[in-house]
């Protein structure tokens, strides 16, 4: 998928630098073609002679070259390349892009370029989650750049958390899905995602722990593909996803069924991930429930509406309809019973005994079960990459279609 492609690689001053090293190499191998450009201060951390040698291209720091005296043209470096990644990308570097700053070469090309453009965060925990960083990520995205997730792991400050930039095997397999021509190309796909809140009154409500991450990067990952994604997201602290997607906003189950029952008709494809409430007060109280000198509160709950199950009933032949369950134990069983009565096209089964999945993790480890009886189990792995191996097994059934 990368053979012959021309692939522009942009390397900040990061210790994560060794990285790109890394990746280049298996750009090279792919067949595509290179070249790179360094900010200021990533000479510091590796050295433009490895660049050089692996891409057999200069690698560009200047506006000028030092030896030649002659100009860079930058405006020809943003018009070369097919797709322009930026690994690692620094918090300054983000600052620079998101500001439209032009005090560097890398700066002036990221200002040029008609290509696509994605970037690989790589700092420290605090760094990375500091609102000035988040608001410039923000800023990004709405300009059309994909931002790459970093990990959660050790860091070079000594703390461990979010900020790793993404290990080249992964970027490796962005950009070959970038450029990978999908089944999933112009496919209606509505994603639902988070929580959903049932208000008891006007302050609390009965929930669950669900943040939407899944959700969001099935979204993005669909997106990517070339689908037309439509995102029904429960209440959640998530940045907007990436990508060309139509974001609707709901809060409680009755809302999310509403939205769903009005979008499902024109979909082609539905993934229901979100972690929608059981139940629901019967009764809603308009003012805040004050103590007393009881100590217990009685709550009685009632059903909410089994979204999936009615649009199970309602789906038509050539619809794909994707359902999950997250359970406690390895109760398999009861995801195989629900595949069935809810007549799904398939389901994504996990369980919280399995470490490192469930709600509020970055990482999830699924079994995709089939109605045929057939089940395929996957690794533990970041949720980007779950959200991945979901889609491609969308797109197979897709193709079989």
């Amino acid at each position: 998928m990368l053979k012959n492609k021309k692939i522009l690689l942009g390397v900040c001053g990061s210790i994560a630098a060794y990285k790109s090293t890394l990746l280049l190499r298996e750009l090279i191998k792919e067949g595509a073609e290179v070249k790179v450009v360094f900010s200021p201060s990533a000479s510091q951390f590796v050295t433009p002679l490895t660049f050089s040698t692996l891409s057999k291209n200069p690698v560009y720091t200047e506006f000028t070259d030092a030896k030649s005296n002659v100009w860079v043209n930058h405006v020809e470096l943003g018009l070369w390349a097919d797709y322009f990644l930026i690994a690692p990308a620094t918090a300054r570097t983000i600052s620079n892009f998101s500001h439209g700053n032009c005090d560097s070469l890398l700066c002036a090309v990221f200002l040029s370029a008609r290509c696509k453009v994605a970037l690989a965060p790589a700092m420290d925990a605090d760094m990375f989650n500091h609102f000035s960083t988040q608001k410039n990520l923000q800023s990004l995205r709405e300009q059309g750049i994909t931002i790459i997730p970093p990990g959660t792991g050790e860091l070079a400050s000594g703390l461990t958390g979010e900020g790793r930039m993404a290990e080249p095997e992964e970027l490796l397999k962005f950009l070959q899905n970038e450029f990978r021509k999908s089944p999933l190309s112009k496919k209606k796909v509505l994603i639902t995602a988070g929580p959903t809140h049932e208000a008891i009154d006007p302050v609390r409500y009965l929930g669950n722990n669900s943040t939407g991450t899944m959700g969001y990067r099935l979204a993005e990952v669909f997106a990517r593909r070339n689908s037309s994604v439509t995102l029904i997201s429960g209440p959640v602290s998530l940045e907007k996803p990436n990508g060309n997607i139509r974001c609707l906003n709901v809060v409680s189950a009755e809302e999310m069924k509403n939205a769903c029952l009005r979008e499902f008709p024109e979909q082609d494809i539905v993934i229901m991930s979100a972690a929608v409430a059981d139940f629901k007060p019967a009764h809603y109280s308009s003012n805040k429930i004050k103590k007393n000198e009881s100590e217990t509160l009685q709550l009685t709950l009632v059903k909410n509406p089994d979204i999936l199950a009615e649009l199970g009933e309602k789906k038509k032949k050539n619809q794909i309809l994707i359902g999950f369950a997250l359970e406690s134990g390895k109760n398999i069983s009861y995801a195989k019973e629900k595949l069935k009565r809810k007549k799904l096209d398939m389901l994504v089964y996990n369980t919280l005994d399995d470490k490192g999945s469930g709600f509020g993790k970055s990482t999830n480890k699924i079994t995709l079960l089939f109605p045929d009886g057939k089940e395929k189990l996957f690794p533990l792995k970041k949720k980007a990459e779950v959200a991945e191996d979901i889609a491609d097994e969308v797109e197979g059934m897709v193709r079989n279609t």
